[in-house]
């Protein structure tokens, strides 16, 4: 073989090889997600013991109007939910984007910790906040505005505490992520054009920031279809998910047929959600990219559509602030100490740091709760007794739940690691064709509502023996925690200098000899940050655990679920303690090692 031969067939194997760091991580989600989510959608379409198709599963939830009022529920509240934290999150995420980098990094660290801790934590937080022997309505008994206990929770008023208090954070990562690129110089150059704060603000930096606001809506509402948690605890019988109707028909009644049904029907809403989004402002706007509707003549008619009413509304209420600071300045005249920027700055600040307090501030009632002498919860509570950290530490399955988390979520974890990183190297420092939707595919566990992949999980697991093992936990956590690391990673090597790589290579380093002692060294700290990321996801996750672990062995978060179904104790109060302030300790370090990674 010729020199020029040898060298035209090494070059397809090259060109193939460098794709060699995402065959792991598709190979794995392949056959761990979308696979098993697919033979789920496939049995709700075919006859159990024939195999012949059939569509009654769907006629079923037709004409059951039953079915169809708990999805209008879900909508309806993941709707509300979805507006409340926007409208909550916006002055946050908006003052994250306009502020200095210290507070800015203080302010985030205090929105990033509840969303890290634990869904079932928080929502114990409001039991003990929301009760009838709760603090609130102790307050207001003590203030004389109520003579008897309100109820607070059991309700839809309830649900939607605990949602928009779990899901708020979300919204603002997501509105932060496009706000802080906007030229803080807009706004101002419009100011000396002769436009009012108001007015600026509504017809220059509002709409450039739309993109985020639409990114976080989608993201929280998608989120919200899902949830079950909060509702189940905080929700009485008219708030009942749709998730709830699938644990039902799979976990007690093993109809997995009509479980599938009811799967896809959850899935169907999810991605026609996702088709009326791109339609109107397309998908890019979730990566920080420009509306549909401002890019050329790709925009649809329902994108121009949507972009008209939007300059109408913006341009309605900029003018009505216009109208607001003229009269206001007539009756009030403007003083030099008391510039109107000042005046607007501070009503910023103390309402996004109300909206601070409301997500970090709940959550540190359980702690008081826990050193209770009685039995039950209540509030105030009667001080003091380790009774309740006793009863934990004393008790089998406690230890063994708190023992099985830990291991589960260090090797899944490690799992997640070893497979996204090379996944995320290739993502960010290759092009290809299709990246975006290999990026998406990685991504889709996040997108897909969790308890479409925990049953789809069961039912994989049950003919391959893994129900009630570890190995099951570890997998079926390992597909969760995936894309955490590649975003987490991808965004470290995003501010990597590839020159230092480079130069290794010139003084004879080989690629393997450059990643080992420059790359890794020196993305360390972002490597840890994504491990940590990863660990937590798993060390809270329940619905994997709900199904995966077949009432055989447990988890933690499994554990406090079966308990709080039972009964919310004392002994709730001082698990949800003791894994606060883990997972306290846990996202400290994750954010003191990602500052770590930018300021290199």
């Amino acid at each position: 073989m010729t020199a020029a031969a040898a060298s035209a067939f090494a070059r397809p194997r090259r060109s193939w090889g460098r794709f060699l760091p995402l065959l792991p991580v598709l190979v794995f989600l392949g056959f761990l997600f979308l696979y098993p989510v697919g033979q789920l959608l496939w049995l709700s379409v075919v006859e159990k013991g024939s195999g012949d198709l059939t569509a009654a599963h769907y006629a079923r939830l037709l004409a059951v109007p039953v079915y169809s009022k708990v999805l209008l529920i879900t909508f309806e509240t993941s709707a509300w939910c979805t507006l409340f934290c926007v409208l909550g999150g916006y002055p946050v995420a908006y003052l994250l984007a306009t502020t200095g980098d210290k507070w800015r990094n203080n302010l985030m660290l205090l929105v990033l910790l509840p969303f890290w801790t634990s869904f079932l934590v928080r929502t114990f937080a409001w039991i003990v906040l929301l009760g009838r022997n709760g603090a609130i309505n102790k307050w207001l008994q003590a203030l004389g505005i109520t003579d008897a206990p309100l109820g607070l929770i059991y309700n839809f008023a309830g649900v939607m505490v605990g949602m928009t208090h779990a899901l708020m954070p979300l919204a603002i990562i997501s509105m932060v992520s496009v706000m802080e690129n906007i030229d803080a110089n807009l706004p101002r150059a419009a100011s000396t054009l002769g436009a009012r704060g108001g007015q600026a603000f509504f017809r220059i930096y509002f709409p450039l920031s739309l993109p985020g606001v639409a990114a976080g809506g989608l993201l929280t509402f998608i989120t919200a279809i899902g949830f079950f948690i909060t509702p189940a605890l905080l929700g009485g019988r008219q708030q009942i998910m749709i998730t709830q109707v699938i644990i039902e028909q799979v976990q007690d009644l093993m109809n997995w047929s009509f479980g599938g049904a009811v799967s896809m029907l959850l899935l169907v809403s999810a991605l026609f959600v996702f088709w009326l989004y791109d339609r109107a402002l397309g998908m890019s706007t979730l990566a920080g990219g420009s509306p549909a509707s401002q890019v050329g003549d790709r925009g649809t008619w329902l994108s121009r559509g949507f972009a008209w009413v939007g300059d109408l509304a913006t341009a309605a209420i900029g003018r009505a602030c216009d109208l607001a600071a003229v009269a206001w300045e007539t009756v009030f005249p403007q003083r030099p100490d008391k510039p109107p920027v000042k005046i607007a700055r501070g009503v910023l600040w103390a309402t996004a740091l109300s909206v601070v307090a409301f997500l970090a501030v709940p959550t540190f009632f359980i702690i008081p709760v826990s050193f209770t002498t009685e039995g039950f919860i209540q509030w105030p509570p009667k001080f003091f007794s380790w009774r309740w950290y006793d009863t934990v530490f004393e008790s089998p399955t406690w230890i063994a739940a708190i023992v099985r988390s830990l291991t589960v979520a260090t090797l899944s974890a490690g799992v997640a690691m070893l497979i996204g990183t090379p996944a995320a190297f290739f993502l960010s420092r290759q092009s290809m064709i299709g990246k975006t939707a290999m990026l998406g595919v990685i991504l889709s566990p996040l997108i897909i509502p969790r308890i479409i992949i925990a049953v789809a999980l069961f039912y994989f697991y049950a003919k391959l023996g893994l129900i009630g093992t570890n190995l099951g936990l570890i997998l079926g956590h390992a597909v969760l925690a995936v894309p955490y690391v590649v975003v987490t990673v991808m965004a470290v090597l995003k501010n990597y200098d590839e020159r230092l790589d480079q130069a290794a290579s010139s003084l004879g380093a080989n690629r393997w000899r450059t990643l080992w002692h420059v790359t890794f060294p020196l993305i360390r700290a972002g490597l840890i940050a994504a491990f940590i990321f990863a660990f937590v996801t798993s060390l809270d996750e329940l619905t994997i655990a709900l199904f995966v672990s077949g009432g055989l062995v447990t988890t933690l978060p499994k554990q406090m679920w079966d308990d709080a179904l039972l009964k919310v104790s004392p002994t709730l109060a001082a698990v949800s303690t003791l894994l606060l302030i883990f997972v306290t300790f846990m996202i400290l370090a994750a954010e003191y090692l990602r500052r770590r990674a930018v300021h290199k």
